[in-house]
Order: C-alpha cells, then sequence, then structure tokens
C-alpha cells in the first residue's frame, strides 16, 4: 500500500511540474517583441510608510525581448537586483529580496499603470499594506558646459548657521569642535538651508577609525565616506557613488587624517576627486541612493552630511554653483 502511495505522489509530482513547465512557457510565448516597453527604464518611487512617505527607486530593463529583469533602491541600503519582475497588459508585479534582522523576506510590488505613472501597493517589514507611487526619472541631459557661479561656504566655521538636522529624534547632536562641524554619536544626518542643481562641491572631513559617514549631492546622491585605507575598491567604499560607481583606485587617507572631496555634478554626470585624486570622471549616476530626502530627482537639492553612523567631522564645505 505503501508503496502504491509512493508511486501516485511521484505521478502527481510530476504532473504539477509539467502543468507549471507548460505555464511558463506559454506566457512566455504571449510576450512579444515590445510588449514591455511602457515600463522599461527607470522610475521614482514614492512609499507611503507608516512613519510617512520616503523615497524609492526602481529600473526594468530586458533581459532578452520576452523576459524582464531590473533593480531597486529601498528606503535605505544599497541597490538590489529584483528576483522577479513581470508586465502584462499594465499591470506591473515585482518582488524584492530583503534581509530584515528577523530573517530573509521578499517584498512585492503590485502597480498599474496609468499614463507614464505607476500606482500600488506592496507591504511593510510587518507586513501591513500600503500605497506607493512612482514617475518617470528625469534624463536631466544637459546641451552645454556649465558657467560657474562665485564659490560660498556652506559652512562659517564658527556655528551650524545655514544648517539643519535631518530630525530632531536626537536632540542637537550635531555640535562645533575645534572649529569644525562634528555628530555626538548616536546622532542624524545634517543637511544645508541651500539648495542647488549643477555645482563644483569641496569638502574637508575627518573620521575615527571604523567610522562611516556620506555626503549626499543634491540630498539624493551619497559619495561614500568610510575607513577603508589599503582595502579592495567597492561602491560601498570610500570614493564610491553608494551602490552605484566603484571607483577606479583607492585613494583613502588614514582615520584621523584630515582628507578632501572636490566633486562636480552636472545633471547626472559626476566627477569625484578623493585627496587630490580622480576616482570617478564623469560618470552617470543612474538614481537615487539609500537614505535619500526624496526622489524628485529634476528638483534642486541640499547637501546632506550623514550622521546617524560613525564619528565625523567637517571644516569645509565650499559650494560653486552653475549659473
Amino acid at each position: 500500500m505503501m508503496r502504491q502511495h509512493r508511486l501516485v505522489f511521484a505521478r502527481l509530482a510530476r504532473l504539477l511540474f509539467s502543468l507549471a513547465l507548460l505555464s511558463t512557457v506559454g506566457s512566455a510565448q504571449a510576450n512579444k517583441t515590445g510588449y514591455a516597453d511602457a515600463v522599461l527604464g527607470r522610475w521614482d518611487l514614492t512609499v507611503q510608510g507608516r512613519d510617512g512617505a520616503y523615497p524609492s527607486w526602481l529600473e526594468v530593463r530586458l533581459r532578452k525581448e520576452i523576459e524582464l529583469m531590473g533593480s531597486f533602491v529601498g528606503h535605505f541600503g544599497s541597490l538590489r537586483y529584483l528576483a522577479q519582475v513581470e508586465y502584462k497588459d499594465g499591470d506591473l508585479y515585482f518582488r524584492v529580496p530583503v534581509q530584515y534582522e528577523r530573517g530573509p523576506k521578499d517584498l512585492e510590488f503590485r502597480g498599474k499603470l496609468a499614463g507614464d505613472k505607476l500606482a500600488g501597493t506592496t507591504e511593510d517589514e510587518n507586513g501591513r499594506t500600503i500605497n506607493w507611487t512612482a514617475v518617470r526619472a528625469p534624463e536631466l541631459s544637459r546641451t552645454a558646459a556649465p558657467k560657474w557661479g562665485k564659490a560660498v561656504e556652506l559652512f562659517n566655521g564658527k556655528d551650524l548657521t545655514g544648517w539643519q538636522p535631518r530630525s530632531h529624534e536626537r536632540g542637537n547632536c550635531w555640535i562645533m569642535e575645534n572649529g569644525a562641524m562634528t555628530n555626538k554619536v548616536p546622532c542624524v544626518d545634517i543637511v544645508s538651508e541651500q539648495k542647488f542643481t549643477d555645482f563644483k562641491l569641496h569638502v574637508e572631513f575627518n573620521i575615527v577609525a571604523g567610522s562611516n559617514s556620506g555626503v549626499y549631492l543634491r540630498g539624493r546622491h551619497e559619495v561614500q565616506i568610510n575607513d577603508d585605507s589599503g582595502r579592495e575598491r567597492d561602491s560601498l567604499r570610500m570614493g564610491g557613488l553608494y551602490g552605484f560607481i566603484r571607483p577606479v583606485s583607492n585613494a583613502s587617507g588614514k582615520p584621523g587624517e584630515w582628507q578632501t572631496y572636490d566633486i562636480t555634478l552636472v545633471g547626472r554626470r559626476v566627477t569625484i576627486v578623493l585627496n587630490g585624486k580622480t576616482v570617478i570622471e564623469n560618470e552617470e549616476i543612474p538614481g537615487i541612493t539609500g537614505g535619500a530626502l526624496d526622489s524628485d530627482e529634476g528638483a534642486p537639492g541640499p547637501i546632506m552630511l550623514q550622521g546617524d553612523h560613525g564619528k565625523v567631522s567637517f571644516r569645509k564645505v565650499t559650494m560653486t554653483p552653475a549659473k
């Protein structure tokens, strides 16, 4: 009797597998060239979380003409590759693998296309349904080289005039110390009151051993600051555009040394000079990075200095905006 049951179960398993395979093949054959053109490209998302709206980013690409693939940037963290993305007749579905403290979980996003916008639902880490919307990310192309204006000092070397904490959950955790602004850990990010579009930025900074910080361009694109002297290069390490662009060399100084960034941002094109050495040259920034203030990539934005990780000091923040 047990042998008969095993044979029945084996036949049933083979049948179910065959049906699933036929369904997959049939679905793939139903897709024709151009079926997903309406959703291909980059999207700036706004997710309505429990504690308020936060930005995300999505890119949908062709893996082959009848199959899709994609990338995603969430509220925090770096770029993630989609485990699955499907599109049919205006309906978009994608699945994002996420590692939480309690373990891995796939976030599922479902949305509908209306004109050139997407809207749909997902679930937060606690299983609550939340809404999201998306618009196409702007190209930010430039037809002429910028003409530079007059340099301005965003930090006066005396106090925190012109800067505001990202939130007040840690109180006044940015202070003046030996002519530099520094964070008292645990702390929050600090944001310039002025906003900019295209610019040249000079920053002088100092970190302690094991520290982690960053400079957010327009409040959306993080240039990493890390204790990475002598380590292998990576987009998550010093000199990288967080999660997107790896530096061509490691020009990191050591903890306790004053270091410099000279960053030029024109449209989506960024050039990064670390300690006098060009580590990224005229590369395209695909989208926002984790921890961004918003996903409105076409709008001017502030300079944000990350202070919610380790201790970091800044003694110079010089901005030369394009006219």
